[in-house]
């Protein structure tokens, strides 16, 4: 069955898809610790970057980092939340999908990491 949203075009859709992203920030921040973790580096790296670095490119890099691992983040939080709601029990695709999507948030940090180390070296 497809959302009836999905009828919805133009500035409505706009507004609605925005109103769901706030809220989407909103239950992240509140429900999960690693989000606040990122988040955290980010209001923190974004202005050590912006002081670091003149370069447009290089201020980009680092901040976009930060932010990929956030995003990444998020849709960790997405595919967990999503696999309690299905069941609590243990089931091995269930942690094959919780394990991938932690192995993606610890790629985005790896690749964060050696960003930095990169244009700050």
């Amino acid at each position: 069955m497809e959302s009836p949203h999905k009828g919805k075009t133009g500035f409505v859709r706009a507004w609605n898809a925005t109103r769901y992203s706030l809220a989407g920030l909103a239950a992240a921040a509140r429900h999960e610790a690693a989000f606040r973790e990122l988040a955290i580096l980010l209001l923190v790296g974004t202005p050590v970057a912006l002081w670091l670095r003149q370069d447009g490119v290089e201020r980009a890099l680092l901040i976009g980092s930060l932010l990929l691992a956030l995003i990444v983040e998020l849709l960790n939080s997405a595919v967990e939340a999503t696999v309690d709601r299905i069941s609590l029990e243990q089931h091995p695709l269930a942690k094959r999908a919780k394990d991938i999507g932690s192995a993606a948030v610890m790629l985005a940090l790896l690749s964060a990491a050696a960003i930095w180390l990169l244009v700050l070296l």
